[in-house]
């Protein structure tokens, strides 16, 4: 498997005065050549041009759904950790194949993360063991998408704990923000020299008010909001635009007003490539709409709901493939979509199981694991959507 190579442009450019939905990204794009990093090697597709690397013709985005660090999961990390050392990686070894094939992986890391050592927390109120970081890194994400209705769980100081962590383990993140500079910046990741940006967006706080009345701590849902910060990520150099909405009934596979009415919005404006979904907890449809996708739901990755046979047990793990337009006309990319429907195991240690590969082997799970896959199809599928298999 060839090595992925990525940069991030560095730098802060100065954006519009914050507002209470303003994007908080982090990470924004360069406002100088110097601070702009050159990959090391093309990407697939793309051939040297004499002057340097030139952009690929084609790039690859994996996004997954929550990462919702319950107590069996800490359980897990305990038992498969060495020397008294928590390790989650191995809940996440079976996804990790098809993560470290993306040229760009994004997970949603739904909840704040604890100092190392605790108190962590559960429901109703998340502060969860910050190494999930180290195995997010290890299984091949590249970025985590960080607004959501738990982002003030752990208050101000939950929210730049968790940004911290992400920072020094070298993952990018959009979605919550430490101060008001970060809140207008875009998160800008150079992909094989192409610059994609990831805007993250909730819509709401279970309730919560915004720490200290920062109201630039995390940016809610509005298409108009949306489209603005979608637009500056234009103007700041960014190629692709990716959008991330937690969003839709918990436990509910179907669609609610908000994802009917906002969804094909965003996807209409010819600023934004992609929007990627979760907060129900299960899967929900994808759909295409002019050549561009929605993945309305992705589940979980990692949770336990410790209801086995439910769909709260299914995930969906997304695959887009970009490709440039050659003539420039209509859509600058053509996207074509592929998934892999998940599984969480519920007996310890729990393990997230890419279910066709489970079922290629040999296995004591496969009616359960059949149904997964019957179950996240027709689902996917449930707005005329024909995505491929990854």
């Amino acid at each position: 498997m060839a090595v992925r190579r990525r940069t991030v442009l560095g730098g802060m450019l100065a954006g519009a005065a914050a507002v209470a939905t303003s994007g908080c990204l982090a990470d924004s794009s360069a406002d100088t050549p110097a601070e702009q990093s050159t990959p090391t090697k093309p990407g697939p597709g793309g051939l040297p041009a004499p002057g340097g690397p030139k952009p690929p013709a084609r790039i690859t985005v994996v996004a997954t759904g929550d990462v919702l660090l319950h107590e069996r999961l800490w359980t897990t990390a305990k038992r498969d950790g060495k020397g008294g050392q928590w390790d989650f990686a191995p809940l996440l070894s079976s996804v990790k194949p098809l993560v470290q094939q993306a040229d760009l992986a994004i997970a949603h890391l739904e909840t704040p993360l604890a100092r190392a050592g605790g108190p962590y927390r559960g429901y109703p109120l998340f502060q969860g063991p910050p190494q999930i970081v180290a195995a997010l890194k290890q299984t091949g994400y590249d970025l985590c998408t960080t607004a959501s209705n738990h982002s003030f769980d752990g208050g101000s100081a939950g929210v730049d704990r968790t940004l911290d962590l992400l920072d020094k383990a070298a993952l990018k993140h959009a979605g919550t923000a430490r101060s008001r500079a970060e809140a207008e910046g875009t998160t800008i990741v150079d992909v094989h020299g192409v610059k994609v940006a990831s805007l993250s967006f909730t819509f709401g706080f279970n309730g919560l008010p915004y720490p200290n009345g920062e109201t630039w701590r995390a940016a809610l849902i509005s298409a108009k909001t949306i489209k603005r910060k979608a637009q500056e990520a234009r103007d700041r150099g960014a190629e692709l635009v990716l959008v991330s909405c937690h969003w839709g009934t918990e436990y509910s596979n179907k669609l609610n007003d908000q994802q009917r009415a906002i969804g094909p919005e965003l996807l209409a404006d010819s600023n934004i490539d992609l929007v990627i979904g979760h907060h129900a907890h299960v899967v929900q449809p994808m759909q295409e709409i002019d050549g561009k996708w929605i993945a309305y739901g992705l589940g979980n990755l990692v949770a336990a709901h410790r209801e086995p046979a439910s769909r709260k047990a299914e995930g969906l793990l997304t695959r887009f493939t970009f490709t440039r337009n050659p003539d420039g006309n209509g859509n600058r990319w053509r996207t074509e979509a592929a998934y892999a429907p998940l599984l969480m195991t519920d007996d310890l240690p729990v393990r997230v199981l890419d279910v066709r590969r489970e079922l290629a082997g040999h296995t004591s799970r496969r009616a359960r694991l059949r149904l997964a896959q019957r179950r996240t199809t027709e689902t996917v599928a449930a707005l005329g959507a024909h995505p491929g298999l990854v």
